[in-house]
């Protein structure tokens, strides 16, 4: 049996979704992908709602991504940067998001660099609050867009092998790649430098390899990360050209992968290092389909959160 909303008033981790609500949420995306498409890119079901984009780090696909997402839906939005915000003058998180809300925004989209800033907001504020990126902690809505582009492209995710390559210490988006992959059926390699992998990557749901060629053998999906250089305290590797004979996708590596299997990037991508431009720009190639797909997994958590607050209030 299906289901036609999500528990949650928050989108905090994939830890928090169930596979059937993920399903949900693939499902609404699908269906608001074509507005992307029309003429007229914009539709009325969030007119009158506000989204505030609260981001302490930069960021481009992310943020333009929840941006475009909102506006396709027609609320209003407003973007706070860090350099922009009140903090740079030392106010505290909790009283710039306490601040935002007294305007009364309906949802926050909140990107941090400390694992756990989201969290700590929603016990907080009552709008209701996105994790665009915590730390080296989850980004949950980019792992939802990843499962997105994969069953659109395989039709299933159910026993599919999805090797995931790099600095999985640091990233955020590979954490939260092993959870959703993993609930949803698949089975989750993942391997890199013995100084990027972390001791409870099993816990989430993956199996650690030493090898990329254990990691993808018969691969069908190859997820390369970017090296989080701005979260290490010091360079976990000798040199970037070490690592890219050791981990990076190549012609050779991914002929040990699955026939056509895709290749994704959460980007931005670091060219002939984490992959090699051919391979970047290759046939199997959906780093591309992911940047579009964001758009749709975006508007589908918002219409879906905002749309629950709206049924909620109507009750009441």
């Amino acid at each position: 049996m299906g289901i036609n909303c999500i528990k949650s008033r928050n989108i905090l981790g994939i830890g928090n979704l169930s596979p059937e609500e993920i399903s949900f949420i693939l499902d609404t995306a699908e269906s608001l992908k074509d507005i992307l498409d029309r003429p007229i890119k914009k539709v009325p079901p969030l007119r009158g709602k506000t989204v505030v984009h609260l981001f302490f780090e930069p960021s481009t696909r992310t943020r333009l991504s929840f941006e475009l997402a909102a506006k396709r839906l027609s609320a209003d939005t407003v973007s706070i940067s860090a350099a922009a915000s009140s903090v740079v003058k030392g106010e505290s998180l909790i009283d710039t998001a306490r601040n935002v809300e007294a305007m009364r925004p309906d949802v926050i989209v909140m990107r941090h660099s400390y694992s756990g800033a989201p969290h700590l907001l929603a016990r907080h504020v009552n709008a209701a609050i996105i994790n665009a990126g915590d730390g080296t902690n989850e980004h949950p809505s980019q792992a939802l867009l990843d499962v997105f582009t994969v069953r659109e492209h395989l039709g299933k995710i159910k026993g599919l092998k999805i090797a995931i390559i790099g600095d999985i210490l640091h990233s955020r988006v590979a954490h939260s790649d092993i959870m959703a992959f993993s609930r949803m059926g698949a089975e989750v390699f993942v391997t890199g430098p013995a100084t990027m992998l972390p001791p409870q990557a099993e816990v989430l749901g993956a199996r650690v390899v030493m090898t990329i060629e254990e990691a993808l053998e018969e691969a069908d999906v190859i997820i390369a990360l970017r090296i989080q250089k701005e979260r290490q305290g010091e360079s976990l590797i000798p040199s970037e050209r070490e690592y890219a004979r050791l981990f990076g996708i190549s012609r050779d590596t991914v002929r040990l992968a699955r026939p056509g299997a895709l290749i994704m990037h959460p980007g931005p991508i670091n060219r002939g290092i984490e992959m090699t431009p051919e391979i970047a720009d290759g046939p199997y190639s959906v780093i591309l389909d992911q940047v579009t797909n964001g758009v749709a997994i975006r508007m589908a958590l918002l219409s879906l959160l905002l749309a629950d607050t709206s049924r909620k209030s109507a009750e009441q």
